[in-house]
């Protein structure tokens, strides 16, 4: 990029100019959009086979599901919450905190916790790879951006996808979380390239869509559930109109 960029990433020179612009990168929320994000009781299922107790009924299950929901209700978590992924260390505490407020035992609350550290836990979208890879032979940038508490670099390497990705901007490392603009302007600034030629790919218009504030097309998909619903096809399909208009 030219030292234009570099001076002022933002200059808008109006209708024209935005209609000239083709998508260079693309920047990809983790959870919910790469990976699935499977309901609560599915986590808490997990964490009670990691411990070897008898699985839950569906009506445990479903109540130990509610008391987690409505313990981070409580107005005593609402400011640690509205931060919770700027640091390792507010997220242990405040998640812990919540499952102690739910009723959850020390190691049910920490196998609980400690699952979300396991690859395993976290099945990619089947269409995953084809995707990066599709876009890495267009010569379109990647970006993963994503309010996380742990470094999703040494599991995309487990999956074969670090060599896609070009620029990991994750929240617990700059002490920032969506929807604050700055973290969506980091990822411009890694990839270098502007606001208008990126694309934001999320799945919570609360905090994916803080990107139009940045002046990025932001596109809002429904929450992968099962690794089998293929929705990234969406993306390319944007993209293959955005060539042909």
């Amino acid at each position: 990029m030219t030292d234009e960029f570099e001076s002022d990433p933002d200059r808008y020179d109006g209708p024209h100019f935005a209609r000239s612009m083709k998508i260079q990168a693309v920047l990809f929320d983790w959870r919910g959009i790469l990976v699935a994000d499977p309901p609560d009781q599915w986590w808490i299922g997990r964490a009670f086979e990691q411990l070897g107790r008898p699985p839950p009924t569906p009506a445990e299950l479903s109540n130990l599901a509610r008391a987690i929901s409505d313990a981070g209700d409580q107005p005593a978590f609402a400011a640690a919450l509205r931060q919770i992924d700027c640091s390792a260390e507010l997220h242990a505490e405040t998640s812990l905190r919540i499952f102690d407020a739910a009723g959850l035992d020390e190691d049910l609350a920490t196998a609980l916790y400690e699952l979300d550290f396991r690859p395993d836990c976290h099945p990619y979208a089947i269409d995953t790879k084809e995707t990066f890879q599709s876009l890495v032979r267009d010569e379109i940038k990647i970006a993963v951006v994503s309010d996380i508490h742990f470094d999703l670099r040494p599991e995309f390497e487990v999956h074969g996808l670090i060599e896609y990705v070009d620029a990991f901007v994750l929240s617990f490392e700059h002490g920032i979380q969506k929807p604050d603009a700055a973290i969506f302007q980091l990822a411009l600034e890694a990839l270098r390239v502007r606001p208008t030629e990126a694309l934001m790919v999320g799945d919570r218009a609360s905090h994916d869509g803080g990107a139009v504030a940045v002046g990025i097309p932001t596109l809002l998909l429904p929450t992968l559930r099962e690794p089998s619903e293929q929705r990234l096809e969406l993306v390319l399909r944007s993209l293959t109109r955005q060539r042909a208009e």
